[in-house]
Protein backbone atom coordinates (compact mmCIF):
# COMPACT_ATOMS: atom_id res chain seq x y z
CA UNK A 1 0.00 0.00 0.00
CA UNK A 2 0.91 3.29 -0.94
CA UNK A 3 0.68 6.51 0.94
CA UNK A 4 1.34 10.36 0.89
CA UNK A 5 3.97 11.47 3.55
CA UNK A 6 3.29 15.10 3.89
CA UNK A 7 5.88 17.40 6.24
CA UNK A 8 5.09 21.33 6.84
CA UNK A 9 8.03 22.57 8.37
CA UNK A 10 7.49 25.21 11.09
CA UNK A 11 8.80 27.34 14.32
CA UNK A 12 8.51 25.73 17.49
CA UNK A 13 6.15 28.24 18.97
CA UNK A 14 3.85 27.95 16.02
CA UNK A 15 3.81 23.72 16.78
CA UNK A 16 0.46 23.94 18.82
CA UNK A 17 -1.44 26.40 16.55
CA UNK A 18 -0.14 23.61 13.81
CA UNK A 19 -1.35 20.84 15.53
CA UNK A 20 -4.81 22.44 16.43
CA UNK A 21 -5.65 23.18 12.96
CA UNK A 22 -4.72 19.84 11.28
CA UNK A 23 -6.55 18.26 13.93
CA UNK A 24 -9.58 20.44 13.03
CA UNK A 25 -8.91 19.40 9.43
CA UNK A 26 -9.40 15.65 10.09
CA UNK A 27 -5.74 15.11 9.78
CA UNK A 28 -6.03 12.49 12.38
CA UNK A 29 -2.81 11.58 14.09
CA UNK A 30 0.97 13.86 13.53
CA UNK A 31 4.48 12.94 14.78
CA UNK A 32 6.78 16.04 15.54
CA UNK A 33 10.54 15.54 14.18
CA UNK A 34 12.61 18.06 15.84
CA UNK A 35 16.48 18.50 15.47
CA UNK A 36 17.13 20.12 18.82
CA UNK A 37 15.29 18.23 20.70
CA UNK A 38 17.26 14.85 19.19
CA UNK A 39 20.97 16.97 19.00
CA UNK A 40 20.27 17.56 23.17
CA UNK A 41 19.12 13.82 23.77
CA UNK A 42 21.70 12.41 21.92
CA UNK A 43 24.67 14.54 23.83
CA UNK A 44 22.84 13.95 27.39
CA UNK A 45 23.85 11.75 29.82
CA UNK A 46 20.64 9.79 29.93
CA UNK A 47 21.19 7.61 26.36
CA UNK A 48 18.48 4.99 26.79
CA UNK A 49 19.29 3.48 23.56
CA UNK A 50 20.89 0.65 22.09
CA UNK A 51 21.24 1.61 18.35
CA UNK A 52 21.40 5.03 16.73
CA UNK A 53 21.39 5.51 12.86
CA UNK A 54 24.85 7.44 11.69
CA UNK A 55 22.17 9.88 9.54
CA UNK A 56 20.87 10.91 13.34
CA UNK A 57 24.67 11.10 15.07
CA UNK A 58 25.38 13.42 12.24
CA UNK A 59 22.71 15.99 11.81
CA UNK A 60 24.04 18.68 10.76
CA UNK A 61 20.81 21.07 9.46
CA UNK A 62 18.52 22.36 12.36
CA UNK A 63 14.47 21.40 11.26
CA UNK A 64 11.63 21.26 12.44
CA UNK A 65 8.30 19.91 11.28
CA UNK A 66 5.45 18.59 11.49
CA UNK A 67 4.82 15.24 9.87
CA UNK A 68 1.79 13.36 8.48
CA UNK A 69 0.64 10.38 6.76
CA UNK A 70 -2.74 10.31 3.93
CA UNK A 71 -3.83 7.64 1.99
CA UNK A 72 -2.87 7.68 -1.85
CA UNK A 73 -6.57 8.15 -3.31
CA UNK A 74 -8.89 10.78 -3.59
CA UNK A 75 -9.70 10.87 -0.17
CA UNK A 76 -6.44 11.47 0.85
CA UNK A 77 -5.72 14.15 -2.03
CA UNK A 78 -8.97 15.73 -1.06
CA UNK A 79 -7.86 16.58 2.20
CA UNK A 80 -3.94 17.27 1.26
CA UNK A 81 -6.22 20.29 -0.47
CA UNK A 82 -7.85 21.26 2.18
CA UNK A 83 -4.33 21.23 4.41
CA UNK A 84 -2.82 23.07 2.06
CA UNK A 85 -5.55 25.97 1.92
CA UNK A 86 -5.05 25.79 6.15
CA UNK A 87 -2.11 26.27 6.22
CA UNK A 88 -2.37 29.30 4.04
CA UNK A 89 -4.91 30.84 5.73
CA UNK A 90 -3.19 30.11 9.10
CA UNK A 91 -0.04 32.15 7.65
CA UNK A 92 -2.11 35.23 7.19
CA UNK A 93 -3.38 35.51 10.71
CA UNK A 94 -1.76 37.75 13.25
CA UNK A 95 -1.33 34.99 15.94
CA UNK A 96 1.69 37.08 17.64
CA UNK A 97 4.26 33.73 17.47
CA UNK A 98 6.51 32.46 15.04
CA UNK A 99 4.90 29.81 12.41
CA UNK A 100 8.27 29.65 10.99
CA UNK A 101 8.14 28.84 7.05
CA UNK A 102 5.08 26.57 6.95
CA UNK A 103 6.78 25.46 3.86
CA UNK A 104 5.10 21.86 2.77
CA UNK A 105 6.79 19.12 1.25
CA UNK A 106 5.09 15.38 0.02
CA UNK A 107 6.03 12.76 -1.66
CA UNK A 108 4.57 9.40 -1.88
CA UNK A 109 5.50 6.60 0.56
CA UNK A 110 5.14 2.75 -0.02
CA UNK A 111 4.39 0.01 3.38
CA UNK A 112 8.07 -1.58 2.89
CA UNK A 113 9.92 1.57 2.78
CA UNK A 114 8.54 2.86 5.88
CA UNK A 115 8.40 -0.43 8.24
CA UNK A 116 12.58 -1.13 6.71
CA UNK A 117 12.91 3.06 8.01
CA UNK A 118 11.53 1.95 11.50
CA UNK A 119 14.04 -1.40 11.98
CA UNK A 120 16.73 0.80 11.34
CA UNK A 121 16.71 1.95 14.67
CA UNK A 122 13.00 0.80 17.08
CA UNK A 123 14.87 -1.09 19.55
CA UNK A 124 12.75 -1.98 23.43
CA UNK A 125 12.26 1.40 25.08
CA UNK A 126 11.89 1.21 29.24
CA UNK A 127 9.76 3.37 30.47
CA UNK A 128 9.00 4.16 34.00
CA UNK A 129 9.72 0.99 36.66
CA UNK A 130 8.41 -1.65 34.89
CA UNK A 131 6.56 -1.01 31.24
CA UNK A 132 9.02 -2.10 28.21
CA UNK A 133 7.93 -1.08 24.89
CA UNK A 134 9.29 -3.22 21.87
CA UNK A 135 8.77 -4.04 18.54
CA UNK A 136 7.57 -7.23 17.85
CA UNK A 137 10.82 -8.71 15.62
CA UNK A 138 12.56 -7.46 18.76
CA UNK A 139 13.88 -10.03 21.93
CA UNK A 140 13.76 -8.48 25.04
CA UNK A 141 15.06 -9.97 28.24
CA UNK A 142 15.27 -7.71 31.75
CA UNK A 143 18.49 -7.36 33.50
CA UNK A 144 19.10 -9.11 36.38
CA UNK A 145 17.55 -8.04 39.48
CA UNK A 146 15.09 -5.70 37.77
CA UNK A 147 11.94 -7.73 38.99
CA UNK A 148 9.00 -8.33 37.05
CA UNK A 149 8.58 -6.46 33.54
CA UNK A 150 5.32 -5.53 31.67
CA UNK A 151 6.43 -6.10 28.07
CA UNK A 152 4.28 -4.64 25.10
CA UNK A 153 4.74 -5.91 21.93
CA UNK A 154 3.72 -3.70 19.42
CA UNK A 155 3.73 -3.74 15.49
CA UNK A 156 4.25 0.25 14.70
CA UNK A 157 1.43 1.53 12.44
CA UNK A 158 1.88 3.85 9.83
CA UNK A 159 -0.49 7.26 11.82
CA UNK A 160 -0.10 5.10 15.27
CA UNK A 161 1.78 5.96 17.93
CA UNK A 162 4.43 3.63 18.77
CA UNK A 163 5.59 4.64 22.67
CA UNK A 164 8.60 6.28 21.50
CA UNK A 165 7.19 10.22 21.79
CA UNK A 166 7.69 11.70 25.46
CA UNK A 167 4.11 13.13 25.53
CA UNK A 168 2.88 9.14 25.70
CA UNK A 169 5.89 8.02 28.13
CA UNK A 170 4.47 10.70 30.27
CA UNK A 171 1.61 9.07 30.32
CA UNK A 172 2.19 5.65 30.50
CA UNK A 173 4.61 6.88 33.83
CA UNK A 174 1.07 7.84 35.35
CA UNK A 175 -0.85 4.84 33.98
CA UNK A 176 1.49 2.70 35.66
CA UNK A 177 1.19 4.30 39.02
CA UNK A 178 -2.61 4.19 39.07
CA UNK A 179 -4.38 1.30 37.29
CA UNK A 180 -5.34 -1.24 39.41
CA UNK A 181 -7.68 -4.36 39.17
CA UNK A 182 -10.86 -1.79 39.77
CA UNK A 183 -9.33 0.53 37.29
CA UNK A 184 -12.02 1.49 34.30
CA UNK A 185 -10.30 3.61 31.29
CA UNK A 186 -11.51 5.45 28.71
CA UNK A 187 -8.57 6.37 25.69
CA UNK A 188 -9.51 9.08 23.81
CA UNK A 189 -7.39 9.57 21.16
CA UNK A 190 -6.03 5.94 21.64
CA UNK A 191 -4.12 5.84 18.33
CA UNK A 192 -1.90 2.12 18.04
CA UNK A 193 -4.34 1.00 21.56
CA UNK A 194 -0.99 1.41 23.63
CA UNK A 195 -2.78 3.23 26.57
CA UNK A 196 -5.60 1.26 27.00
CA UNK A 197 -3.60 -2.37 26.31
CA UNK A 198 -0.68 -1.31 28.35
CA UNK A 199 -3.67 -0.94 31.15
CA UNK A 200 -4.62 -4.13 30.58
CA UNK A 201 -1.51 -5.15 31.02
CA UNK A 202 -1.30 -3.54 34.60
CA UNK A 203 -4.33 -5.58 35.30
CA UNK A 204 -7.29 -2.81 34.30
CA UNK A 205 -10.58 -4.08 34.24
CA UNK A 206 -12.01 -2.80 31.27
CA UNK A 207 -10.71 -0.07 28.51
CA UNK A 208 -12.68 1.57 26.03
CA UNK A 209 -10.57 3.05 23.30
CA UNK A 210 -11.79 5.77 20.87
CA UNK A 211 -10.19 7.72 17.73
CA UNK A 212 -11.00 9.53 15.11
CA UNK A 213 -8.73 7.68 12.73
CA UNK A 214 -11.65 4.32 10.74
CA UNK A 215 -7.35 2.25 10.83
CA UNK A 216 -7.32 2.14 14.87
CA UNK A 217 -10.28 -0.60 14.74
CA UNK A 218 -7.42 -2.76 13.09
CA UNK A 219 -4.47 -1.55 14.39
CA UNK A 220 -5.74 -1.57 18.40
CA UNK A 221 -6.93 -5.32 17.69
CA UNK A 222 -3.85 -6.37 16.07
CA UNK A 223 -1.44 -5.29 19.28
CA UNK A 224 -4.28 -6.61 21.50
CA UNK A 225 -3.46 -10.02 19.97
CA UNK A 226 -0.06 -9.93 19.61
CA UNK A 227 -0.06 -9.39 23.61
CA UNK A 228 -2.41 -11.92 23.79
CA UNK A 229 -4.90 -9.53 25.69
CA UNK A 230 -8.72 -10.70 25.75
CA UNK A 231 -10.75 -8.78 23.62
CA UNK A 232 -13.95 -8.85 26.10
CA UNK A 233 -11.90 -6.09 28.48
CA UNK A 234 -11.67 -4.18 25.54
CA UNK A 235 -13.76 -2.15 23.15
CA UNK A 236 -12.46 0.08 20.24
CA UNK A 237 -14.28 2.62 18.24
CA UNK A 238 -13.45 5.30 15.85
CA UNK A 239 -15.25 8.23 15.44
CA UNK A 240 -15.25 11.56 17.15
CA UNK A 241 -16.00 11.90 20.48
CA UNK A 242 -16.92 15.42 20.86
CA UNK A 243 -19.21 15.35 18.04
CA UNK A 244 -20.34 11.64 17.02
CA UNK A 245 -23.92 11.16 19.21
CA UNK A 246 -23.74 7.34 18.20
CA UNK A 247 -20.31 7.49 19.78
CA UNK A 248 -20.62 9.85 22.45
CA UNK A 249 -23.97 7.77 23.73
CA UNK A 250 -22.00 4.45 23.46
CA UNK A 251 -19.44 5.88 25.43
CA UNK A 252 -21.53 7.01 28.08
CA UNK A 253 -23.11 4.01 29.10
CA UNK A 254 -20.72 4.05 32.51
CA UNK A 255 -18.90 5.99 33.99
CA UNK A 256 -15.05 5.78 33.87
CA UNK A 257 -12.30 5.62 37.10
CA UNK A 258 -9.53 6.81 34.80
CA UNK A 259 -9.91 8.76 31.43
CA UNK A 260 -6.66 9.81 29.49
CA UNK A 261 -5.97 11.58 26.61
CA UNK A 262 -2.45 11.94 25.05
CA UNK A 263 -3.57 14.58 21.84
CA UNK A 264 -2.90 18.78 22.09
CA UNK A 265 -3.85 21.43 25.05
CA UNK A 266 -6.75 22.90 22.81
CA UNK A 267 -8.51 19.39 21.92
CA UNK A 268 -7.68 18.73 25.80
CA UNK A 269 -9.21 21.92 26.63
CA UNK A 270 -12.37 21.51 24.52
CA UNK A 271 -12.71 17.99 25.90
CA UNK A 272 -13.11 18.85 29.40
CA UNK A 273 -17.33 19.09 29.42
CA UNK A 274 -16.88 15.31 27.97
CA UNK A 275 -14.74 14.31 30.63
CA UNK A 276 -16.52 15.73 33.37
CA UNK A 277 -19.68 13.96 31.97
CA UNK A 278 -18.11 10.64 31.87
CA UNK A 279 -15.72 10.56 34.67
CA UNK A 280 -16.75 9.23 37.98
CA UNK A 281 -16.52 11.33 40.93
CA UNK A 282 -13.27 11.04 42.56
CA UNK A 283 -12.01 10.03 38.97
CA UNK A 284 -8.26 10.58 37.66
CA UNK A 285 -8.23 12.59 34.07
CA UNK A 286 -4.80 12.23 32.61
CA UNK A 287 -3.89 14.46 29.77
CA UNK A 288 -0.99 14.80 27.63
CA UNK A 289 0.93 15.53 24.35
CA UNK A 290 1.12 18.99 25.93
CA UNK A 291 4.07 21.73 25.41
CA UNK A 292 5.42 23.46 28.21
CA UNK A 293 3.92 26.51 26.96
CA UNK A 294 0.46 25.73 27.31
CA UNK A 295 0.68 24.08 30.58
CA UNK A 296 -0.57 27.44 32.25
CA UNK A 297 -3.31 27.00 29.39
CA UNK A 298 -4.39 23.40 30.70
CA UNK A 299 -4.13 24.05 34.15
CA UNK A 300 -6.38 27.14 34.50
CA UNK A 301 -9.43 24.70 32.09
CA UNK A 302 -8.87 22.08 34.66
CA UNK A 303 -9.42 24.26 37.86
CA UNK A 304 -12.20 26.05 36.07
CA UNK A 305 -14.27 22.44 35.23
CA UNK A 306 -14.03 21.52 39.00
CA UNK A 307 -10.94 19.47 38.67
CA UNK A 308 -7.94 19.55 40.74
CA UNK A 309 -4.18 19.33 39.44
CA UNK A 310 -2.38 16.53 41.55
CA UNK A 311 0.71 15.60 39.98
CA UNK A 312 2.74 16.70 36.67
CA UNK A 313 5.60 15.34 35.16
CA UNK A 314 7.99 16.82 32.28
CA UNK A 315 9.88 15.26 29.54
CA UNK A 316 12.12 17.45 27.64
CA UNK A 317 9.57 20.40 26.20
CA UNK A 318 6.56 18.45 26.93
CA UNK A 319 4.17 18.06 29.69
CA UNK A 320 1.73 14.65 31.12
CA UNK A 321 -1.08 16.10 34.10
CA UNK A 322 -3.20 13.87 36.17
CA UNK A 323 -5.86 15.75 37.52
CA UNK A 324 -8.81 14.63 40.15
CA UNK A 325 -12.29 15.49 39.49
CA UNK A 326 -14.13 16.65 42.27
CA UNK A 327 -18.24 17.38 41.52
Amino acid sequence: MEWLEVKIHTHSEGVEALCALLMELGAGAVQIEDSAEMKAYLASDDKNWDYVDDELLNIEEDYLYVQLYLTHDGDGYALFERVKYGISELAKLDLGIDLGSLKLEYKVRSDEEWVDNWKKYYKPLEVGKRIVIKPEWEEYSPPDGAGEKVVFAINPGHLFGTGLHQSTQLCLEHLEDVVNKDTTLLDIGCGSGILSLVSLMLGAKSAFAVDLEPGCLKVVTENANLNNIAMDKLTVRAGNALIDKELIDEISQKKYSVIAANIVADIIIALLPTVKENLETDGLFISSGIIIERQTDVCKALKKSGFMVERTIFKDNWVSIVARFKQ
